[in-house]
């Protein structure tokens, strides 16, 4: 298993659920719920698995080694095995803040969002807040799914911002909303 240079712990367990640093093995099936959810996603073109192997082989494989990495990503799993994937995006260690990103095997998506998006938070935030000594933590999506809100909402997030008409989604521009959560 790989592990971060700038983590103490690297895996965090909540029930049958953990994150562990993330999982070359899991690279085909992240690269497929990626696409398959491409329109929430700041993603211009469908993954190839060339793509992804080099993302892998050049940008993930570094973040291992540096102190201060611009991001930390996991694999989401349910007794070991991966049902999603995610992490701390856009890191800021000077102001110790960091984006949220976490997407789902698409076909929980459906009957269990709130759920799994929910055990992926709280492991997060053991990370984030207990771990690394955050102080806040933001989601920044695209307003496409309103279950999202929701699930963060209950889990503790506020609505922090409004980006108006951020974003060209279907020849349409579309909000950004951002959900933020401090480290009480």
């Amino acid at each position: 298993m790989n592990s971060y240079k700038a983590l103490n712990k690297q895996t965090f367990t909540f029930g049958k659920y953990s994150i562990a640093p993330i999982r070359k093995e899991d690279r085909y099936e992240i690269m497929k719920w990626r696409n398959e959810q491409i329109y929430h996603l700041r993603q211009s073109q469908p993954l190839t698995k060339a793509s992804q192997d080099e993302y892998f082989e050049n940008i993930v494989s570094e973040l291992f080694t540096q102190e201060n990495p611009a991001q930390i990503l996991f694999s989401f799993l349910e007794n070991d095995i991966c049902i999603g994937y995610g992490g701390l995006v856009h890191i800021n260690w000077i102001d110790r803040n960091a984006e949220i990103s976490f997407i789902m095997n698409t076909k929980l998506e459906k009957g269990n969002f709130k759920f799994h998006w929910s055990n992926f938070l709280k492991l997060i935030e053991e990370l984030a807040f207990e771990e690394l000594n955050f102080h806040k933590l933001y989601v920044y999506a695209f307003d496409l799914r309103q279950q999202l809100y929701t699930t963060l909402e209950s889990n503790g997030f506020f609505k922090d911002a409004v980006l108006k008409e951020h974003c060209l989604f279907n020849n349409e521009f579309i909000d950004v909303v951002i959900h933020s959560k401090l480290n009480s």
